[in-house]
């Protein structure tokens, strides 16, 4: 029976060792949030500062997508293909009509100087 306790003791050392000292170790070797950012070299840093609201922005845009997505029953990636679907079939409706209105003024073009020769 001695030997049983001894394995209950080593079990329980190592469950408050890793459910003690795992977070622990994250805490001590994880930077604060302005400790990396002061490590930068000033250029990076310069530019982490100009490229900040666009990164906000891409990120409010990311969150109100997903909270529309969410809104429907289907799952969120099912949601996310179809609007992507939809995006690139308007993408590819615009390109068709730009081209034709390209076509268009070149025709328009090609009969003035045919006309003016």
């Amino acid at each position: 029976m001695g030997s049983r306790g001894w394995m209950y003791t080593k079990m329980v050392g190592v469950f408050v060792l890793c459910c003690v000292g795992g977070p622990a170790l994250m805490y001590y070797v994880t930077p604060a949030e302005g400790e990396v950012f002061k490590r930068f070299n000033p250029d990076l840093q310069k530019r982490n500062l100009e490229l900040r609201e666009q990164r906000l922005k891409n990120n409010e845009e990311f969150v109100s997508k997903l909270i529309e997505y969410s809104k429907s029953d289907k799952p969120v990636w099912i949601v996310a293909a179809e609007a992507e679907k939809r995006e690139k079939a308007e993408k590819m409706r615009m390109a068709a009509e730009q081209g034709m209105e390209r076509e268009t003024i070149r025709e328009q073009m090609r009969r003035a100087q045919a006309e003016g020769k």
